[in-house]
């Protein structure tokens, strides 16, 4: 049987920040392949509407959304700090491209066919920020790229300029049982 592969979008900027904590512990409950998209880092454009997509089945910018596009994976984790309210900037530049899905369906009148997937969300915040729209916001871009995402899916540690995730007890466990249930 060929091992699970698992795609994590990591939206933050911070290489060891509360995200990499509530990732690490996720990935300590994982088995099989796990690939990290470092949102930050990676090269992906936001989506500029030239509408090349409402003709061809993809999409004209050639960048490391490609990761995401080869649909390669069996599960997908969105991780991410939550900035006033919502998920940071480069993911939802990355969710801007998931207009592939919507144009082959609406225009080209062929849905994109995706494997099915479980899904995870991971979020991390300080501040008394509520992470309503990032957890809604996660849940479409994973429903979009055919990923279930069962509500036990969801490790938050939102009180981190109180308490980082890394000391976080709660929230590390229950990422690290998500890791698990994957």
């Amino acid at each position: 049987m060929k091992p699970l592969k698992t795609l994590i979008i990591n939206g933050s900027p911070r290489a060891r920040g509360d995200t990499a904590a509530l990732i690490g512990a996720l990935r300590s409950g994982l088995a099989g392949e796990v690939s990290e998209l470092p949102a930050y880092r990676a090269r992906i454009s936001p989506c500029v509407d030239c509408r090349f997509c409402h003709t061809n089945a993809r999409c004209a910018i050639d960048d490391d959304m490609r990761a995401v596009y080869a649909d390669d994976f069996d599960r997908l984790v969105v991780a991410s700090p939550v900035y006033y309210g919502s998920l940071t900037p480069p993911v939802m530049a990355l969710a801007s491209r998931l207009q592939i899905h919507h144009a082959a369906k609406h225009f080209l009148g062929a849905p994109i066919e995706l494997r099915p997937k479980r899904g995870a969300v991971l979020l991390a915040g300080g501040g008394k920020g509520i992470p309503a729209e990032a957890r809604r916001l996660s849940r479409v871009i994973l429903r979009i790229l055919g990923a279930e995402l069962p509500e036990e899916n969801v490790a938050s540690s939102l009180n981190t300029d109180e308490l980082p995730a890394r000391g976080d007890a709660a929230a590390l466990e229950k990422a690290r049982e998500i890791g698990e249930r994957l």
